[in-house]
């Protein structure tokens, strides 16, 4: 009798764990004193550490609230996260707010780092394939650069919920080659795996734009897809123009993690395309309206747009996640601004 007891007790503690586990934040109290930012593997890296801590600061002096990270090594973690209200805000991809959105209606947009302009004329960044420096020829047709030859390589993406790492450069996949009568009911779906009689000889992912282009420099890959912006802390344009086929960029001599082992090697670009920025996002059914007002205030204020911890100036030494060109500054947006990248899936 005292074993069958103990055993439901047992039984009873072990459903009180796993359900306090799981219940998301702000359903069970209606008050909260610290508000989760939960961050994807790009921004994860201990060299974004003190980048990290200035966003926390100006939700902090926003809010009257503690600020603690959540730091993700995938994608997919970071979405579910703030999708189960176990964070309150989050800075995702695209395609990445689409998916959380997609799976809880309450998740909403924030703001947008705008363009040189100070506007979302020009709130973009871009998406690359690149090669390794020496193998560009491979992907040439007469004097300009094509991704006709990509087909039977080894291709790295970032994640499948990546925007500029997966969505953008396979919707782009599947429309050129789709028009030809080898791949003619090639879908974006066909690319998530390589082998025999598939479009990819091998296909990886790098977990981050980081990761994606280091599988392209050791050798593990002969084509990546990765972006400008989460590399651009890494790599230095030493040939070509910008964002543009043909540029070519190299690995900083004292560049952190996970680039630390490979200064100096080259990448070439074959292929370029503009992606809408990247939105801050919001669980709204765990953030409270009024910290979500503040936030809102805060970011689209001028004292941030002036903030060369958060926009940084391009003679800086600081490690942060903006560019300082023009009058950038956060923009607040609405979900619909996103829906040219929700198209690339129809």
């Amino acid at each position: 009798m005292k074993k069958g007891f103990s055993l439901l007790m047992v039984i009873v503690l072990l459903t009180l764990i796993f359900t306090s586990c799981s219940t998301p934040l702000g359903k069970a109290s209606k008050e909260y004193d610290t508000i989760n930012m939960v961050w994807y593997p790009n921004e994860s890296g201990e060299d974004l550490r003190e980048a990290r801590g200035e966003f926390a600061k100006i939700v902090e002096e926003a809010t009257g609230k503690k600020v603690e990270h959540k730091l993700t090594t995938d994608y997919a973690i970071a979405i579910e996260t703030l999708v189960n209200g176990n964070a309150h805000i989050s800075w995702l991809g695209a395609q990445g707010y689409i998916q959380a959105h997609s799976k809880n209606d309450k998740i909403l947009p924030l703001v947008v780092n705008s363009g040189k302009s100070g506007t979302l004329d020009d709130a973009v960044y871009y998406s690359w394939l690149a090669v390794k420096k020496g193998n560009e020829g491979e992907y040439k047709t007469g004097d300009k650069y094509s991704i006709d030859n990509i087909q039977g390589k080894k291709f790295s993406f970032v994640s499948n919920s990546s925007t500029s790492g997966f969505k953008v450069p396979s919707a782009g996949i599947t429309s050129y080659f789709s028009k030809k009568s080898d791949w003619a009911n090639l879908t974006q779906d066909d690319l998530l795996e390589g082998g025999d009689g598939r479009f990819f000889k091998e296909v990886l992912y790098g977990g981050s734009h980081q990761g994606s282009a280091v599988n392209l420099l050791i050798g593990n890959a002969d084509v990546a897809a990765f972006c400008d912006s989460c590399v651009d802390n890494y790599v230095e344009h030493i040939e070509g123009t910008r964002n543009r086929p043909g540029a070519i960029y190299k690995v900083k001599d004292n560049a952190a993690e996970p680039f630390h082992n490979i200064p100096g090697e080259e990448f070439v670009l074959i292929s370029v395309t503009p992606v809408l920025n990247a939105p801050f996002v919001a669980n709204t059914d765990v953030l409270s309206e009024e910290d979500k007002k503040a936030i809102l205030e805060a970011f689209t204020s001028d004292e941030v747009a002036n903030n060369e911890k958060i926009f940084v100036s391009k003679d800086s030494d600081f490690t942060g996640f903006f560019s300082k060109r023009g009058d950038e500054r956060f923009i607040q947006v609405d979900d619909s601004w996103f829906n040219p990248i929700r198209e690339l899936s129809n």
